[in-house]
């Protein structure tokens, strides 16, 4: 026997179906209504993965608990180390991630009745929903996806993170739309004990100083857990062992500490830290500093790159003499190296110098006086933004920090996270944004491309990003004059980068969290790491699927080859937001009380019923131009059409918002017409 249901049959009249939604069910025919009679179900037992239809959660009439768990690695379907299911039975509830169910590494945030308080981008989109019931009998939450044509899944992967995948039938692979949590080295334990995580590198994980990899067939099937081990035992006894044989302290320097650290009172030193540590067989690591004296004994779990602390690790006296040694031999060697080149090095720099004319400095000067794009040095950079210690914000592929050149100019720093993905958008963004200049595109001032490292370097812009000033949850509320000039500005860079490149650029993700404002809130389009080529000789471009869950056009759900059009889609959607000043996801009441719709059907709606000031931002109070409102309610409804070809320009989208074209009657799209319940398909 090598599975079974273990299902309790009472009855020897059954039958099992493989159902279209997936599950597997096994259920009695000996009742003339087959389908309610269910005695075994796999929906029941979803492994690592859940599809549309299934739950997760627990049904108190049967006691089962639905819940996802990892499988061992890529290729042995044996229980893993992680698990994710609904938790809050006598409270609050919410979803977790967990690591040998023990030690939690991810939560939703709880569930405050429209959605979960930690991913609020679930709540009403119009194509993907998250749904949770709770009843007496049962209590779940489960997919939904509006499009029953499109083929998804979610797994939790054997790295921990939980992943929403669709299948795109163009690329014939399956695309990650979302991940829990973003960041891989946010997984508990990913790495295993001994180990470094780094988001920039790939691989993400290496092992320490005088460790090795414990079975590196587990880390080729994406199996880390088991971590690293030592290459030397520790002598432990130091006091017993002759002078220099000693175990000693490896500093590692930039790492987040590790877990479950115990602290040292009576060590009011660096070297009385490190004396405690000695005394201890057990004892694998110390740290000194402001919160004063830590140590850890066994294992380190969860040190992480880019930190702020110090670890100093324990070694044997052979391990850190043989670095030392290895360190003296590199100094030697690099000297000679440096020596040999110097001399070209100096003729080099003397001819840049009198061709130029003047030193080179990390100034503005040197961009704006026609050098062009700035390849900086890593080095340059840390100390530019201070070691990276002011964060502006994060997005899907790194973060974004604030620093100053020499001659105090601010900028904005981009630092890719994951080399494989990292290296896609490094090249990208600097393809596309950095070969053109318009007032409504971020400028690209540099990059610095060293080993594994991908920085871009744009200018700074003080009033932050669009959603901030739409979304916000308190401040300055924008002027009805600004958003206006703001959608003006967004059409007029879309249409640069659409019609007026040798080659039509396809920004491919347009969302106000990519429209930047400088100090008197001109827009500029930002963020092209997802930027697509597209030569004038050709209509489409085949691509995987990319963008925004709620500013994705149609054709990419389904897989098709996209053109310039998926960015006119996304646009209408940003202008639906900038007159609401709210998500289109968040749900608004009709006036009758009894339909919940999106704003995007409101508009429809409104549009229909010629009543636009209700669709108005609240927080305007009234003082926007009535005219100007329903123009962007028409041209966005174009920009939203289901099919490509019914949609306008960035060139056309533009003449309708400055007045210089009428902009006709929109169709009703006809997404928006089956959420909207069957409404007229004609906007009258």
């Amino acid at each position: 026997m090598v599975w079974s249901s273990k299902a309790n049959i009472p009855t020897n009249t059954t039958h099992a179906v493989l159902l279209d939604d997936g599950n597997l069910v096994l259920r009695s025919t000996s009742t003339t209504n087959a389908s309610s009679t269910i005695l075994w179900q796999s929906f029941d037992h979803p492994t690592d993965t859940v599809l549309q239809g299934g739950k997760i959660g627990w049904n108190n009439a049967t006691g089962v608990n639905r819940r996802l768990v990892s499988r061992k690695n890529t290729v042995d379907q044996a229980p893993g180390m992680y698990s994710f299911e609904l938790l809050g039975h006598n409270g609050p509830t919410s979803m977790v991630s967990t690591f040998n169910s023990s030690n939690p590494y991810w939560s939703s945030g709880d569930w405050n009745g429209r959605y979960f308080s930690n991913i609020p981008e679930t709540v009403g989109q119009t194509w993907l929903s998250l749904n949770f019931t709770s009843n007496e009998q049962e209590k779940y939450i489960e997919y939904a996806i509006a499009d029953p044509t499109v083929l998804s899944r979610t797994i939790l992967d054997v790295s921990g993170q939980l992943k929403a995948l669709v299948w795109f039938e163009g690329s014939r692979d399956w695309q990650t739309i979302f991940t829990a949590p973003k960041s891989q080295c946010d997984v508990y334990a990913f790495c295993g004990p001994f180990t470094v995580c780094n988001d920039i590198t790939f691989p993400s994980c290496t092992c320490m100083k005088g460790f090795s990899v414990q079975s590196p067939e587990d880390w080729e099937l994406d199996d880390r857990t088991g971590g690293c081990v030592r290459n030397t035992p520790l002598l432990c006894n130091s006091n017993k062992t002759a002078a220099g044989t000693a175990d000693k302290f490896y500093p590692m320097t930039s790492v987040q500490l590790p877990d479950k650290a115990q602290s040292i009172g009576a060590a009011t030193s660096a070297d009385e830290c490190a004396a405690a540590c000695l005394s201890s067989c057990s004892c694998t690591a110390y740290s000194y500093g402001e919160g004063g004296c830590s140590v850890w004994h066994d294992k380190l779990l969860n040190v992480r790159q880019q930190g702020n602390g110090v670890l100093y690790l324990r070694l044997s006296a052979k391990e850190v003499l043989e670095s030392r040694r290895n360190n003296r031999w590199g100094v030697i060697l690099g000297a000679s190296i440096g020596a040999s080149t110097a001399a070209l090095g100096l003729i080099f720099l003397l001819m840049i110098w009198i061709r130029k004319g003047k030193r080179y400095n990390l100034t503005m000067d040197n961009v704006q006086g026609g050098m062009g794009i700035i390849a900086f040095r890593y080095v340059d950079l840390q100390h530019a933004t201070k070691n990276f210690s002011e964060k502006l914000g994060a997005g899907s592929f790194g973060s974004v920090f604030k620093g100053s050149l020499s001659d105090s100019t601010i900028i904005a720093v981009k630092r890719l996270d994951g080399a494989r993905q990292g290296e896609k958008q490094f090249r990208a963004e600097v393809s596309s944004i950095g070969i053109i200049q318009h007032v409504n595109l971020v400028k690209l001032i540099g990059f610095c491309c060293e080993g594994d490292r991908r920085l871009l370097v744009y200018e700074h812009m003080p009033k932050s990003s669009l959603d901030a000033h739409l979304f916000p949850s308190s401040g300055a509320v924008l002027s009805w004059t600004i958003r206006y000039q703001i959608a003006l500005g967004v059409a007029r860079g879309l249409a640069y980068l659409h019609s007026s490149c040798r080659d039509c650029i396809i920004h491919c993700d347009i969302k106000p969290e990519n429209i930047l404002l400088d100090s008197s809130f001109t827009p500029k389009v930002a963020d092209f790491g997802m930027a697509k080529f597209l030569g004038r000789d050709f209509s489409h471009v085949v691509t995987t699927m990319r963008g925004t869950i709620g500013y994705l056009a149609p054709e990419w759900i389904s897989g098709t080859a996209i053109t310039s059009k998926v960015d006119v889609y996304s646009y209408g959607m940003v202008l639906l937001e900038i007159i609401s000043g709210s998500r289109n996801s968040s749900k608004q009441s009709s006036r009758d009380g009894v339909h919940e719709a999106c704003f995007p059907v409101q508009v429809a709606r409104n549009l229909l019923n010629r009543d636009i000031d209700s669709l108005v931002d609240a927080n305007l109070h009234g003082e926007v131009k009535l005219e100007q409102v329903e123009r962007v309610c028409k041209v966005a409804c174009w920009c939203i059409q289901d099919n490509e070809f019914d949609r306008p320009t960035m060139s056309e989208v533009l003449q309708f918002l400055e007045g210089l074209s009428e902009v006709e009657t929109p169709p009703m799209p006809r997404l928006l017409h089956t959420l909207a319940g069957g409404l007229d398909s004609k906007i009258m």
